[in-house]
């Protein structure tokens, strides 16, 4: 570089110093003109010299935004997290930036020491990482329900300090203010929400947009029933209070519910890690096998050990969602996904993809198409039509492409054990150093023959052996050896040779894609089947409510239905087309919804409101449910007890079944019919020998 080109980089870089300094001279004259200086003299007095976490967390999220991988995560967990913190955004993402901190401090470190355990072994890697990221899917769950469950202990103080409340001011509206005032806690921001909605111009309306928003049903109830005595007054029932018996009411199912999330939490707790633990197992096994007993190496580093892991990684795939489905509680709203505009429904806005698509979508008044409607309400999804075709196609897609990739895979695994491995017979006895050394030297000089012969199909035992008496390796060898080494080199040609994508595994591809096409449908099915174990309950919680309704001033049928359509779950698609017919006709509404459910129980209360729309009061067509409260709480308690055991009984199957087949597909058939085959093979050597 000559001097005269540096002199003109300095000149530049000189130039370029003087117009920065003018211009932050120009612009710190108008700061100290505008309204800048202001601000600067409020913040002086609020700025703190210490760290804030509060504040780094703030900044923290604004990157995580900005990441590809993180924003997908990022975006799920504050969706659920706004419902718990309900119209405080600085508090959402605090949360949301707190939990995703804590599992990247968990999952960096673990990343960067699996990758540079294991550079030189890429299936393994793959299958750590899989592993760490279902852990880390673990604890982002974890945390969320975690602060849900912490909610619901809560509300059980907020509830009694509303009774209270309640006798000091004797209004609805001021009590839940009073209580409402302590800043620290999440229920009081659902407090002040809930006093808002009362004393808004549309309360009704607030309300129902609180009702989609709401953290649990225990929330909707009380903003409703509170809604309800501001608008209609309290009674004196008994001597009390019908509001505060209405909230004790709530709050004994809050503890019930409770000690259901508490137990369930126990039984599932250390389930999710021990369906993805085989996983983290898969390696350690297989190297402690061939150590120990050196006669199944050809098979866990051969094609056959290879098939079993795939076959392990897929079960415990599987077992980790259906554990998932099985221990959902209804915390927070599970349905958090964004039903706005998800990537399904951007691919079936396409126009091309939308032709495709609708070719495999079932007509509209069909029966596939009415049984596809049906599963979707019975399992409570929140995908329409197109979007479950949409995933099945791409699921179809995807577990062929797979397929085929993973055929390619384990052919290169089997030509590649060939080309590496130690040409040496193996018995119960292994092999020294030595003769490992001898053997592997052997392998290397097979290689060159192979690599000669490799892709002609139509070579002979003659060929070979040919060659093998013109290599530099056997120049001085006695025929025996010649012919050994012809024929172990024409085995390992056979192998290499045939060691390509077939026909009937193209079609073992098509068959799983068959399986993955359908297993949208599978999952979809056993949530129903899950759904139905919480029948009881459901119809449990219906009962309460009506006895929490039945003595309201100007409380009717309609009103129950709507109240029931609101908090229910399993039985929501029948309840809603009985309050849309209800204006029909009202008894005829209610005909239609006994019909068309099975559950007795449910029935007794859809008979009931029958006799309450033509012949008697509500409050004596529901009397039963009055005089026998305990025994129905009781019942439920019960009935939570059985829900919880069968879960838990599923719940051990499914969750141990990669562990069994682990350790009994993958560690012991292997060992003992392996270790039988090469026994019986030595042992028929040593008496050959012998004669």
């Amino acid at each position: 570089m000559s001097n005269q080109i540096i002199l003109i980089i300095m000149g530049i870089i000189v130039a370029a110093i003087v117009v920065i300094g003018i211009a932050y001279y120009i612009m710190s004259k108008k700061m100290q003109k505008s309204e800048y200086k202001k601000i600067q003299k409020l913040q002086q007095g609020t700025k703190s010299g210490k760290f804030s976490p509060e504040v780094m967390y703030q900044k923290l999220y604004l990157v995580y935004r900005k990441i590809p991988f993180i924003k997908r995560y990022i975006l799920k967990l504050r969706r659920r997290l706004e419902i718990l913190n309900i119209d405080d955004e600085y508090a959402t993402r605090r949360d949301s930036a707190k939990i995703i901190t804590k599992a990247l401090v968990i999952l960096l470190p673990l990343v960067i020491i699996t990758i540079v355990l294991t550079k030189s072994n890429f299936l393994l890697m793959f299958i750590l990482l899989m592993f760490e990221l279902f852990m880390i899917d673990i604890l982002i769950e974890g945390s969320v329900d975690k602060k849900d469950d912490s909610l619901l202990l809560q509300q059980i103080d907020f509830f009694s300090e509303i009774r209270h409340a309640y006798h000091e001011f004797n209004m609805v509206e001021e009590a839940i203010y009073q209580v409402s005032l302590d800043d620290e806690k999440e229920v009081s921001r659902q407090g002040e929400k809930i006093y808002e909605i009362l004393i808004s111009d549309d309360p009704e309306t607030e309300l129902e947009k609180y009702y989609d928003v709401a953290p649990n049903n225990f929330l909707k109830e009380f903003a409703g029933l509170s809604y309800l005595t501001k608008e209609f007054g309290d009674r004196k029932i008994d001597g009390g209070s019908l509001y505060l018996k209405n909230i004790d009411n709530i709050a004994q199912e809050m503890q019930i519910e409770i000690l259901k999330r508490d137990k369930l939490n126990y039984v599932f707790r250390s389930l999710s890690f021990i369906s993805i633990a085989p996983v983290m197992l898969l390696e350690p096994l297989k190297s402690w096998a061939v150590t120990n007993f050196s006669f199944v190496k050809d098979w866990y580093y051969g094609k056959s050990g290879m098939i079993v892991q795939i076959l392990i990684l897929i079960i415990t795939f599987l077992s980790y969602i259906l554990i998932r489905k099985l221990k959902d509680n209804g915390s927070v709203n599970m349905n958090t996904k964004n039903t706005q505009n998800p990537w399904q429904e951007k691919i079936y806005k396409n126009k091309f993809f939308k032709k495709i698509i609708n070719l495999f979508l079932p007509k509209d008044g069909t029966r596939e198409y009415k049984k596809v409607k049906d599963l979707l309400k019975d399992s409570a999804s929140p995908l329409k039509m197109e979007w479950v075709y949409i995933n099945r196609i791409c699921i179809a897609i995807i577990t062929f492409v797979a397929s085929i990739f993973v055929f390619m895979y384990l052919h290169s695994v089997a030509i590649d054990y060939v080309y590496t491995q130690p040409s040496s017979d193996y018995n119960l006895i292994g092999s020294s150093a030595k003769d490992e050394k001898k053997a592997m030297e052997i392998t290397e000089q097979d290689n060159e023959f192979l690599d000669m012969f490799r892709g002609k199909i139509d070579t002979t035992e003659k060929d070979i052996e040919k060659a093998v008496k013109r290599s530099k390796y056997y120049r001085d060898a006695i025929p025996e050896e010649i012919t050994k080494a012809t024929e172990r080199i024409y085995g390992k040609l056979q192998v290499v040779n045939s060691e390509y994508l077939k026909w009937f595994e193209i079609l073992l591809a098509f068959v799983f894609m068959i399986i993955g096409y359908m297993s949208q449908v599978w999952i979809l099915k056993f949530q129903v089947k899950m759904r139905q174990l919480e029948m009881e309950d459901e119809v449990m919680q219906f009962q309460t409510i009506i006895l929490m309704l039945m003595r309201i001033e100007r409380i009717n049928v309609e009103m129950i239905l709507e109240w029931l359509e609101r908090y229910s779950n399993i039985f929501r698609s029948q309840i809603t087309r009985c309050v849309n017919n209800y204006e029909a006709g009202a008894w005829e509404a209610l005909e239609v919804l006994k019909n068309e459910i099975s559950y007795m129980p449910l029935i007794r209360i859809v008979e009931s409101m029958q006799a309450a729309v033509e012949k008697i009061p509500i409050k004596d067509a529901f009397d039963e449910l009055d005089s026998e409260r305990e025994y129905y709480r009781e019942k439920r308690k019960e009935s939570n007890e059985r829900l919880i055991s069968k879960k838990g009984m599923i719940g051990k199957a499914i969750g141990f079944a990669p562990m069994v087949c682990l350790f009994v597909g993958y560690l012991i058939v292997p060992l003992v019919f392996i270790g039988l085959t090469s026994m019986s093979s030595t042992m028929g050597s040593m008496t050959s020998s012998s004669f």
